[in-house]
């Protein structure tokens, strides 16, 4: 018999490696995930105070949030959300939305104002995931409550969710943003998020109503 090709040797390899680097990359998610509460490294973060506002911080899975937050959450989403949605193919489907917001791989950072009232004022979406093969954290959701809006907290999360995707070894923080919500685009472009690879580019036979932003974890990129 003879010799397998170089080439197919090559491939072999190739394909050991790309195994391998995912595995790896996987484990790394896996790591995040199983975290308590990925805030307990940063206690400084957990009080925003700012123009006049004040905002206490947690992060919690979703299977430990109680019945009236997640009531809240969604209707939050649905004020802010529903006509943007309705504006484009997507459209507004109740059931799909919950059932990805209380996915089990669904993370909460949610701002309230202190005690003793303790009211939900903000909350972000976001999960430690897999995206095209490399490790994100894919914010999915960043709302607040028109009260506390053009007051630094949007801004004062977004770095929280950076903070903590970065530190739990993400390569990137990521996001999708509707193209016709551009104060939402521009909002993320101020706090330099830049179009990611993994955008789908408009051409000639598909226009896309929706762009993927993100930020690189500067800590891992090659020096």
């Amino acid at each position: 018999m003879g010799r397998k090709p170089a080439k197919s040797k090559e491939k072999r390899q190739q394909r050991k490696e790309e195994i391998a680097r995912i595995s790896a990359s996987q484990a790394v998610v896996n790591k995040a995930n199983n975290q308590e509460d990925p805030m307990s490294p940063f206690p400084v973060f957990r009080k925003f105070e700012k123009s006049g506002l004040t905002a206490v911080l947690e992060c919690k899975p979703c299977g430990s949030l109680d019945g009236a937050t997640l009531d809240w959450i969604f209707d939050l989403e649905k004020r802010n959300m529903k006509a943007l949605y309705e504006a484009c193919e997507w459209g507004w489907n109740e059931k799909v939305k919950k059932e990805e917001m209380t996915d089990d791989r669904a993370w909460y950072l949610i701002a309230r104002t202190p005690e003793p009232e303790s009211k939900p004022v903000a909350f972000s979406h976001f999960r430690f995931d897999m995206d095209f093969g490399d490790e994100v954290l894919y914010c999915y959701e960043l709302q607040l409550e028109e009260e506390v809006r053009r007051k630094g907290l949007g801004k004062f999360m977004l770095q929280v969710l950076e903070l903590i995707g970065f530190s739990a070894n993400m390569k990137k923080v990521i996001l999708t943003v509707l193209k016709h919500n551009p104060e939402a685009k521009a909002f993320f472009t101020a706090l330099k998020y830049t179009i990611d690879e993994t955008s789908p580019e408009d051409n000639v036979h598909e226009q896309y109503h929706y762009e993927i932003l993100s930020k690189m974890n500067k800590k891992l990129l090659p020096s």
